[in-house]
């Protein structure tokens, strides 16, 4: 039995989810390439992927990837979260497909702008840009590989060819086809090559799953838990593990207009705080926005009772509540109080009255209609 498989059956063991059998079938073409990883001529002095990608070897293995596609919800992101889960760390990369896209724009535009004896350079920046890539991380794990932006699907033929050159594998997950990306966008014709390039380096598999185990698992999930104490953090604990599906998390900053926004615990497409890491800071809209479209669900732990003295801190909360719901964000919270009665501000304030509008959205996102919404809408703030 694979390594993979054995991960999966402790899930269905756990109840975590149950055996689905297009699920069944993906993991054990993920066991298949792990296999293929582990193989006896991968191996070298320099670790792991030594053999795979040396680049002092004359001929150096090729190892087509895996692109799996299907309707929301039928478990893609989760196989792949496994799949990446059970490479050793080191040379490898997991990252939305739209991020990753926006950091290649920033290192050709780096490339183009660095100076060449005197003048700007001129010359192909695609090759530095891919080997500058395959130096960081040989096997790329794209979620939700979509092409939107004319763009990006310009740029798409000339740097898959350079990353594949480089020997770097690819593993992606996508709601369409390959022959469906891109549908009707403008110039597609020039997008056509890349889907050659593609399709002969990844075996393209369609996940047809019967069930949106999202939605099943949604509908039974508590998102607004109160009173504070240990048996709501526990709850907390259990939310968190069961969203992350046991993915390792790690804390990660980035910057924001000049300055550094944290997340103290990050794991795939989600994010945990303390109600003080977010309204206790002086962050701003572009910060909580920045976040937003970062993450697909927020846990926010220890809300305490706003009133008079907190008035800043209200003010905080107040916009972050409003940049959660705009950008359809999953919200988990634990809190002193229940949404209607969380505010005892007495002064008559901009504060006292703006939040009945977040008490107002605080309920609603705890609705089916929300969590469906969430679902249904722009894979990225899922």
């Amino acid at each position: 039995m694979g390594l993979i498989r054995e991960h999966y059956d402790a899930l269905v063991k756990g109840g975590g989810i149950s055996e689905d059998p297009a699920q069944v079938s993906v993991v054990a073409r993920y066991d298949e390439l792990l296999q293929n990883f582990h193989g006896e001529r991968f191996f070298c002095k320099n670790g792991f992927f030594g053999g795979l990608f040396n680049r002092h070897k004359e001929k150096r293995a090729f190892v087509k990837g895996l692109y799996v596609y299907g309707e929301v919800g039928r478990g893609k992101t989760m196989l792949m979260d496994l799949f990446f889960s059970c490479l050793p760390d080191g040379s490898k990369r997991r990252v939305h497909f739209n991020d990753f896209m926006n950091d290649v724009h920033n290192r050709i535009r780096a490339h183009r702008q660095a100076p060449d004896q005197g003048k700007i350079r001129q010359d192909n920046p695609f090759p530095a840009v891919a080997a500058a890539l395959a130096h960081e991380a040989h096997v790329l794990c794209f979620d939700e590989f979509a092409v939107t932006d004319i763009a990006d699907a310009m740029i798409l033929t000339r740097l898959f060819t350079a990353l594949f050159k480089e020997g770097v594998v690819l593993i992606a997950t996508s709601n369409v086809a390959p022959d469906n990306l891109y549908q009707n966008g403008l110039n597609r014709q020039l997008f056509l090559p890349f889907l050659d390039t593609l399709k002969n380096h990844v075996d393209v598999i369609n996940l047809n799953a019967l069930t949106d185990y999202r939605l099943k698992k949604a509908e039974h999930q508590p998102v607004y838990m109160t009173p504070p104490g240990k048996k709501t953090d526990g709850r907390m604990d259990a939310a968190w593990a069961d969203v992350t599906g046991g993915a390792k998390e790690k804390s990660i900053e980035f910057i924001v207009r000049g300055h550094e926004v944290k997340v103290p615990r990050a794991a795939g497409f989600s994010a945990r705080f303390e109600f003080a890491d977010l309204c206790f800071k002086s962050l701003s809209a572009f910060d909580y926005m920045e976040l937003a479209v970062r993450y697909r669900t927020f846990f926010i732990d220890h809300v305490p009772v706003l009133d008079d003295t907190l008035r800043n801190e209200t003010r905080r909360f107040i916009l972050l509540i409003d940049t959660l719901y705009d950008h359809h964000v999953r919200l988990f919270i634990s809190a002193a109080a229940r949404p209607d009665t969380l505010y005892k501000g007495h002064m008559k304030t901009t504060e006292t009255f703006e939040y009945e509008r977040t008490a107002s959205r605080l309920f609603e996102m705890q609705s089916e209609d929300y969590l469906r919404r969430w679902m249904s809408g722009d894979p990225r703030k899922m």
